[in-house]
Formats: structure tokens, C-alpha cells, sequence
């Protein structure tokens, strides 16, 4: 009788799966021994990976940076591609709209801020994210260069955390929003006697300060997905991990990554336009209880069922769908998984949080529209009197409208949230003339300094920003991304909620049935293994956890097979 060999079928072809099939494949007598597919639902490979172009320059619709570039995987694979240099214009080539040297701060009604209004509520805000992800406690703050300056805002930072530890029912219940406001009141408290500013028409300088804040809250809802930062866990931000160094883009493109990684794969061996409806399994008796088993044989525990209605039998399955996806497959009438998963696979799914954020490319035209500057915005609240009623409600929580790189015609804007999922269903002409009305009302009469140490304006358009921008710059095509309606993804990327923990993104990672109980059950191991960015506990939502994750649980079969060389 021949012995079958061991079947492992890949769930996505996207970062996570690729690196899994592209560490299995390049095993030592894994070809021999194996059989290996990929299917993938959609139509191309990279999953939240997706370079393209627009207005002539290579963009990217999806993941855009690799960050620090200091032992990142992700960074090594381009150096040895040689994706880093291109003839080709790239998105952030020259690294500018990443954290720019001179920012033009424009608060709405067009008055150009001061850095002496801007300066110490960006390095405040700086200063607490810096506090809450850990970098500035204890002996390290006093190492750290600049010490007195930091001290001076560490206090506003230890204030915040007693109060919002205290008033939220203790640091494990605390989001990363609650702390955050807490260190800007416990700013204001000890700056009550400032000098009030004169010349910024209906704005304050509280009213200044709470919109420069707001304005760096919403950048980070970019960077964590986090569409309200109330929903951010405070506890698990010290936990996240960083790689040391610049960060930077890729210049022949994100996709050049994916493409080396499926580079080693036989033609064939990824199948495109396979997408899996039903997963079937055979959990041990003990794990799901109540449940029946599904109609997988006994030789291949676990069945797929695609949506053309056919299916396939396998000993292993790595499942690399978003959290998104599986938040999705949870539901009781998704039938994703027969039998359901686990309960504390599905309350882990449940209690992770996984946001949307989209990015918005225009292309301009106009008299002199290649310098238009690195723009950031500071809005009224949505519900002062003295906002601009024009300017869509969807606007209002985007940070900065900037050139992919300098003298570029194509403008970035990113947007989380519920701000994010309206902008997926608005038309274009829609979203050009929002845009046009926010620019216009940010740029067209600027209200310029008269010079840097004076806090009094002129009405005019010497030297302002406007007079080479406002209505000369015209908005003649968009290009946005649509993350949250795609049903491939459902999202962007994962972040722990306040009520989930680091622990849950351990159980993400573990397989099933689990390890533990799978011998007395006398269930196959190892039948449904889980990789993706929502499985790696200090590097979720970024390509390189998605990596790390695919490479783990391809060396987690490999050790299963004792496989030599792993």
C-alpha cells in the first residue's frame, strides 16, 4: 500500500501565506514528501499588499512602509531584490510625508500657525505616546538625550496615567484616547495663565491646542486602525515592538516583496479565484462540545469547500485570512468553520479590534501645484459654531493633505475609521468637491505671520501659502483605496481593544485541535493553523508580523514532520 503524503493547503496569497509556502517549498525533501497548494480568493496575489500606479508615479493601496529598517525581514528580502532604487517616481521616495521637517500648520479659516503655538503641543503628544508604548519610564527617560525636557512632560504623562488609571477602574480597563486627554488637561492646568493669542479670528489658544492635539489623535488612528482611540488598550501599547532605524518605502514597490517570495513556487502551485466558503474539522471530543463532527475522511481530517462547489481534502490547513474575515466567520450564521471554532479561539476573534483606514490620492492641476505644501490641517470640533459648513463631516478627522514626495501633482490623505468606511461609498465628484472646499477654505486668503516671534497676523497674500495655491490648485482625479467593503479583507489591520490583551493575540496563533489535549482525544494535530499580522503579539497590524507568523507555522509543520534543517 502506498503511503499518502501529508496534503497542506494554504488559506491567502498574501504576506503570511506566502512566506509560509516559500519556507515549506525551499525544505530540505519537503518537494518529496509533501503536497502544498495555495488558494487564493481574489484575483491577484499580496492580499493587503496591493503597489499600483497613479498620475505616472508607483503608489501603494495598501501596506506602504517598512518600519526600521534595523533587522527588519521585511527590509533584508528588498536589499537583495534590489527593490530600493527605481528610475520610477515612488510614493514617499524621498521620506517626506512620513514626518516632515517643516510642516505648514493651517488651522481652518486659513491662518497659518506659528511653530511657537504648534511646537509644544506636538512634542506633548509626542511625549505621552512615548510614555504609554514605554520609552520613557524609569532609569531610560534619564539616559534619553534632551532629559529635562522630557522630565518636564513625563510629569503631565504620570499625572494622566493616576487619573485615568483611577477614574476608568483600573490600567487594565484605560484606552490609549482616555490617557491622552488626560495629560492635555493636566497641560492645561499647568499653563492656566497663558497670554491669550490675538489674531486668529474665532480661534482661542485652547481651542489652538485642543485642535493641534486632535489633529496628532488623528494621525495615530491611521497608524493603529483604532477608529475611535477610547477603544485603544493603554496596557498593551508598551508592548508593541518597533524596528530600530529610518522607515522608509519600497521604491520598485511593496509587491516586489510578495513577487520574490512566490518567486520559488512551481506554476501552479498558487491558485487564484479559489475562495473557501466552509472549513471542516475534527476537533477532539472535550473542545467543542455539543457539536458533531464534520464529514471529513479519516485519512485527511479536514475538508475545504470553495464557492464554485468544489472541495478539497487536507491534513493541514494555515489559515492567513484577515481578523476581519474571521470576525466575519464567527457569526452564527457564517458556517465557516464545521464545527464552530473553539470559544476561546472565537471570544479571542471577538475581543481583538480591527479598523479600517483608506488612503485618498488626488491629482492637482494649476499654476504652480507641484509646491504644494506639506499641509496639516487643524479643524474646529464637528460641533462648534464656528466650523465651516461646508466642509464634509468625512473631512474633518483627516490630519494632513501632503505631496507623495517633493514637487509632486499627487496629493495623500489617509482616513480611519467611519470616516474611511463613508469614503468608500462616495462618488468621485463627491469627494473632489469636499476636498476642493476643505483646501479652499484652508488656503485660498491666508492670514500670514507678519514674522516668527509675533503672535499678530495680516490679512493679505504676500508670501502666503494660498497665493501659489488656493484656487489655482484644481482636483482632477482620485484614486482610493476600499478595505472595509472588500469581503476578501473587511478591513485594514488588527489592534488590541480595551477589553483584549496581548494574550489574546497568542491565541490567535495557536492551532487547532489544541496540542495539549490531541493525543487522549486521539484527533490529528495540527489540522487548522492560524498566520497573519493578528497573530503576532508584539508586531500585529504590519507586514512583518505577518511574515514572522507565516514563517512560524511553517516551521511549526516542519518540526511536527522533524523535518532536518528547521
Amino acid at each position: 500500500m502506498v503511503t499518502k503524503k501529508p496534503s497542506i493547503v494554504i488559506i491567502g496569497a498574501g504576506m503570511a501565506g506566502l512566506t509560509a509556502a516559500n519556507k515549506l517549498y525551499s525544505a530540505t525533501g519537503f518537494k518529496d514528501s509533501f503536497e502544498l497548494c495555495v488558494v487564493e480568493g481574489g484575483t491577484r496575489i499580496g492580499g493587503r499588499i496591493n503597489t499600483s500606479e497613479f498620475g505616472g508615479d508607483r503608489i501603494e493601496m495598501g501596506a506602504t512602509w517598512i518600519h526600521g529598517i534595523g533587522g527588519s525581514p521585511v527590509h533584508k528580502i528588498a536589499q537583495e531584490i534590489h527593490a530600493l532604487e527605481s528610475d520610477q517616481p515612488w510614493e514617499c521616495m524621498d521620506g517626506v510625508s512620513e514626518e516632515p521637517s517643516q510642516p505648514t500648520t493651517i488651522a481652518e479659516g486659513g491662518f497659518e500657525l506659528n511653530p511657537s503655538v504648534v511646537d509644544p503641543v506636538t512634542t506633548l503628544f509626542k511625549k505621552l505616546m512615548a510614555y504609554a508604548q514605554g520609552k520613557l519610564v524609569g532609569d531610560t527617560a534619564a539616559g534619553c538625550e534632551g532629559f529635562e525636557e522630557i522630565d518636564y512632560y513625563t510629569k503631565f504623562a504620570a499625572k494622566a496615567l493616576k487619573v485615568s488609571s483611577t477614574s476608568n477602574g483600573g490600567q487594565e480597563k484605560l484606552s490609549v484616547g482616555s490617557f491622552l486627554r488626560q495629560g492635555l488637561d493636566a497641560y492645561w492646568v499647568s499653563k492656566k495663565d497663558q497670554e491669550e493669542l490675538k489674531g486668529y479670528g474665532n480661534w482661542s489658544r485652547k481651542l489652538l491646542q485642543d485642535g493641534i492635539f486632535a489633529m496628532h489623535e488623528n494621525t495615530q488612528r491611521t497608524y493603529t486602525s483604532a477608529g475611535d482611540l477610547l477603544t485603544l488598550d493603554y496596557s498593551a501599547e508598551s508592548e508593541y515592538r518597533m524596528f530600530p532605524g529610518d522607515e522608509i518605502t519600497i521604491a520598485k514597490g511593496y509587491l516586489s516583496i510578495i513577487e520574490s517570495l512566490a518567486s520559488v513556487l512551481p506554476p501552479g502551485l498558487v491558485q487564484l479565484g479559489r475562495k473557501v466558503t466552509r472549513i471542516e474539522w475534527q476537533p477532539e471530543s472535550d473542545e467543542v462540545s455539543g457539536m458533531e463532527n464534520g464529514s471529513a475522511t479519516a485519512t485527511r481530517p479536514v475538508k475545504l469547500h470553495f464557492c464554485d462547489g468544489s472541495n478539497m481534502l487536507a491534513d493541514h490547513v494555515i489559515v492567513t485570512v484577515s481578523l476581519g474575515v474571521l470576525k466575519a466567520g464567527i457569526r452564527e450564521d457564517s458556517g465557516m468553520f464545521n464545527p464552530p471554532l473553539p470559544s476561546f479561539k472565537s471570544e479571542a476573534i471577538s475581543r481583538l479590534g480591527y479598523g479600517v483606514v483608506n488612503k485618498l490620492f488626488l491629482q492637482v492641476e494649476g499654476n504652480d501645484c507641484n509646491n504644494f505644501p506639506y499641509l496639516q490641517m487643524v479643524f474646529h470640533r464637528p460641533d462648534s459654531e464656528f466650523r465651516h459648513k461646508k466642509i464634509p463631516w468625512w473631512m474633518r478627522r483627516t490630519a494632513s493633505l501632503c505631496p507623495i514626495y517633493s514637487n509632486s501633482s499627487v496629493l495623500l490623505s489617509w482616513f480611519a475609521g467611519k470616516e474611511a468606511l463613508e469614503l468608500e461609498s462616495l462618488q468621485d465628484d463627491e469627494i473632489i468637491n469636499g476636498v476642493s472646499t476643505t483646501i479652499s477654505s484652508f488656503l485660498p486668503q491666508p492670514h500670514k505671520l507678519v514674522n516668527s516671534n509675533s503672535h499678530e497676523l495680516c490679512n493679505g497674500t504676500a508670501n502666503g501659502v494660498g497665493n501659489s495655491h488656493g484656487s489655482e490648485v484644481k482636483v482632477t482625479k482620485i484614486l482610493k483605496s476600499k478595505w472595509a467593503t472588500d469581503p476578501l479583507f473587511l478591513g485594514s489591520y488588527s489592534y488590541v481593544a480595551v477589553g483584549s490583551s496581548g494574550d489574546d493575540l497568542d491565541i490567535m496563533a495557536e492551532p487547532l485541535p489544541k496540542l495539549s489535549t490531541c493525543k487522549s482525544a486521539g484527533s490529528p494535530p495540527l489540522q487548522i493553523l492560524f498566520a497573519g499580522e493578528a497573530t503576532h503579539r508584539t508586531h500585529y497590524s504590519t507586514t512583518h508580523g505577518a511574515y514572522f507568523s507565516g514563517l512560524r507555522e511553517a516551521i511549526r509543520l516542519l518540526q511536527h514532520y522533524q523535518c532536518i534543517g528547521v
